[in-house]
């Protein structure tokens, strides 16, 4: 209901309302005469006329309510299309959202692989850097290739796979050809080279057969400072002259070769070794000397015991005593000293001749000993002069981390290996004199056993003679 309404209405109210208060005021008045009539049909024509405005006002107002709904329908129905719109939009936004994750993803990979492959580019330009340098073809690669910030063009990829392929053709190359190259003087020269692919470079030089290795520095083949020995420089003159198929190769493409020019020689580890050096030294040639002495006296011993002895035996079973005699005459070897005591002593007592021979025995044992304790000793001395050495070496050693502490490893290792020469050396020396010890106490051994079996076997022939079981004796 308008405001209107509410005022016409609040109107009629106060007609009606006025009514009695005009009756009382005619009744008190007395002077007027109120036509009652004419009062109710005018408030009856205003009551008619405020229905009709109120009709109209209802009319009017349910018109408008009828328009409010039909908005607000319509209202509903926009906000349930926005609603929609809004969930549509926010799928797309979450759909999207999928997406960029993806991307993301997708281009996190991208970059992941593509570091990998960059790592793996400048892995294989560094090795290619190294074998270049062992190689005659050796030239610097772009700084691109090699340098962790930088991405490569495309021409430099190429020179890298082309670089790769012409070490692969070279790899498989045999040739031999006019090349200059930096002799040990540090002179250019210019002469015959043999290229065995990457194993191997030759030249014919004036000192010999040398062997060849890159310069990184300069590019250029340098003689190396390793020296092939003997067999292995015969064949390879045997190669280059074409007389053998057969040629050494070094397969690690020159590691080998500088692993042999820094390899030092016998005398120069022991020139390392320091004083206690020649002691060990020459107790090695004494033991030699000793060994050789007592290996051929013994050898001449054994020889001698089994000849003589066997000899002997077959006289005196023969009973020919003169001839056993002529044997023994004027020697004085041990075999001989113990024939003649028991050629000496046959017309005595079993017990009494068994008794002389192995007092003979006993006689020539320090003779057939001699030195061999010595040899026993040097054994012993060897190692304990090598332990000596070392102890003093790695005082020196401990000396110098004191003075210039452990920051180079050189120092130490060197030390420590200069330290060790003389154990080895000691335990070189050792082993052969313990080795020629034993030898030798068992060939003595083995001589006093032979002598103790060939002296039974002549006592029991003198037994028989003297129980007439020889022949006619002949003294």
């Amino acid at each position: 209901m308008s405001y209107g309404d509410k005022k016409r209405i609040g109107g009629v109210l106060g007609l009606l309302l006025l009514v009695p208060v005009l009756a009382a005021a005619t009744e008190t008045a007395g002077t007027a005469v109120v036509d009652v009539r004419a009062v109710y049909q005018q408030l009856s024509r205003q009551q008619q006329q405020s229905a009709a405005e109120l009709a109209g006002t209802r009319d009017q107002v349910g018109r408008s309510r009828a328009e409010l709904e039909q908005q607000a329908e319509r209202l509903r129905q926009t906000n349930a299309g926005l609603r929609r719109q809004l969930q549509e939009q926010e799928e797309q936004l979450a759909q999207l959202q999928r997406q960029a994750d993806l991307l993301r993803d997708s281009r996190r990979q991208e970059e992941q692989a593509q570091r990998q492959i960059l790592a793996a580019l400048r892995t294989g330009a560094g090795q290619l850097e190294e074998l270049l340098q062992a190689s005659p073809l050796y030239q610097p690669l772009p700084p691109a290739l090699l340098d962790s910030t930088a991405v490569p063009a495309l021409a430099e990829l190429r020179q890298l796979e082309d670089l790769y392929f012409r070490l692969m053709e070279d790899g498989a190359t045999v040739s031999l050809m006019t090349r200059a190259y930096i002799d040990g003087r540090g002179e250019e020269r210019q002469g015959p080279v043999l290229r065995l692919g990457p194993f191997l470079t030759l030249a014919q030089t004036a000192e010999g057969l040398r062997l060849l290795q890159p310069d990184a520095a300069s590019g250029r083949l340098r003689v190396s400072a390793a020296r092939p020995d003997g067999r292995l420089r015969r064949q390879l003159q045997r190669y280059l002259e074409g007389e053998s198929a057969a040629v050494p190769l070094d397969l690690t493409q020159g590691a080998a070769l500088q692993h042999l020019s820094r390899q030092k020689g016998f005398v120069a580890r022991l020139q390392e070794g320091g004083i206690l050096v020649w002691p060990i030294v020459l107790l090695a040639l004494a033991a030699a000397l000793i060994g050789m002495e007592r290996a051929l006296f013994l050898k001449r011993v054994h020889d001698n015991t089994d000849r003589t002895m066997t000899a002997v035996n077959h006289n005196a079973a023969a009973g020919d005593w003169q001839a056993c005699q002529q044997l023994v005459n004027g020697r004085s070897t041990p075999v001989y000293n113990v024939v003649r005591a028991g050629l000496e002593a046959r017309h005595e007592q079993r017990e009494v001749l068994e008794s002389v021979l192995q007092e003979a025995i006993l006689k020539e044992l320090p003779r057939l000993e001699r030195a061999l304790p010595l040899l026993g000793i040097m054994a012993a001395v060897a190692p304990l002069l090598g332990l000596l050495g070392t102890v003093t070496g790695m005082i020196d050693t401990f000396e110098v981390i004191n003075i210039h502490g452990s920051g180079d490893p050189k120092l130490l290792s060197g030390g420590i290996s200069v330290a060790l020469v003389t154990t080895m050396l000691g335990l070189m020396v050792a082993i052969p004199i313990m080795l020629l010890h034993t030898v030798l106490s068992r060939q003595v051994e083995h001589i006093i056993g032979d002598m103790e079996e060939k002296s039974v076997t002549l006592i029991n022939i003198i037994q028989r003679c003297g129980l007439g079981g020889c022949g006619v004796a002949r003294d």
